[in-house]
């Protein structure tokens, strides 16, 4: 587990591929995130893993601070697992001090998230795996809306119990450096990279918490950047039979 006084800094990496519209909003909340009181005096450092991108993401990344990654994986796993690598070098931290907080290009974190975080590590929890809530759906979406609220929250138990969620977001995850390290982290996929690391973290025994006491806001868009993703996963349920969708569950 994660020591109450052992995290000396903050890594939040942030995989884009052509980004530069919704980028800024993302960069900005977790500058708010790291400003947080609760953070205190440990280091936040933002990485941006631009992946073979075409437009100004890299440009707008440094302009916020961030430390930017050029790479051409045209893969989120590798791009993850490259900025977790870049920010562990730039730390120069030891074994284990460092929190890894990942999110999305097109996600925007709560002031609190990374606070909220920080506070579970103390806890001596070595992974925090997150929820994630959609904005900015089109107007005439508000049944897909509707339908996706409804499988997403299934499990959720009756008010005033924790959610002990099935639901893994690279938008919305963080794991300390000891455990990540132990878990092999991001594995080089394409898809699902997130819930690989997860299912590495509990067979090597991480002290896992699932909440959905933070969420992260992640958007709608029909033209998602990662093939078979989170954004797939919308479309797919607005296409399909309302029967069938019934019985999917939202990843």
């Amino acid at each position: 587990m994660t020591g109450p006084s052992s995290i000396e800094a903050i890594a939040v990496v942030i995989p884009a591929r052509d980004e530069e519209d919704l980028l800024p909003g993302t960069l900005e909340s977790v500058r708010a995130a790291a400003a947080h009181p609760g953070i205190g005096s440990v280091r936040v450092l933002t990485v941006v893993v631009a992946d073979c991108c075409t437009d100004a993401t890299g440009d707008v990344s440094r302009a916020a601070g961030a430390l930017v990654v050029p790479v051409r994986f045209r893969n989120v796993g590798q791009a993850r697992s490259a900025g977790v690598r870049a920010a562990l070098g730039a730390l120069d931290k030891g074994r284990g001090s460092v929190w890894i907080a990942s999110t999305d290009a097109d996600s925007t974190v709560g002031t609190d998230w990374l606070a909220y975080q920080l506070a579970r590590a103390a806890e001596g929890w070595d992974a925090v795996v997150g929820t994630v809530t959609v904005d900015r759906w089109p107007p005439d979406k508000a049944d897909l809306a509707v339908r996706y609220r409804h499988l997403y929250e299934m499990s959720r138990p009756p008010a005033g119990r924790p959610w002990h969620h099935p639901h893994v977001h690279g938008a919305n995850l963080g794991v300390g450096s000891r455990a990540y390290a132990a878990a092999g982290g991001f594995p080089p996929t394409p898809l699902d990279e997130d819930r690989g690391l997860v299912d590495a973290l509990e067979r090597t025994g991480a002290h896992i918490l699932r909440t959905s006491d933070c969420p992260v806001v992640t958007s709608a868009r029909s033209t998602p950047r990662a093939r078979g993703g989170f954004g797939d996963h919308l479309i797919d349920l607005d296409s399909a039979p309302l029967a069938a969708s019934g019985n999917e569950a939202a990843s």
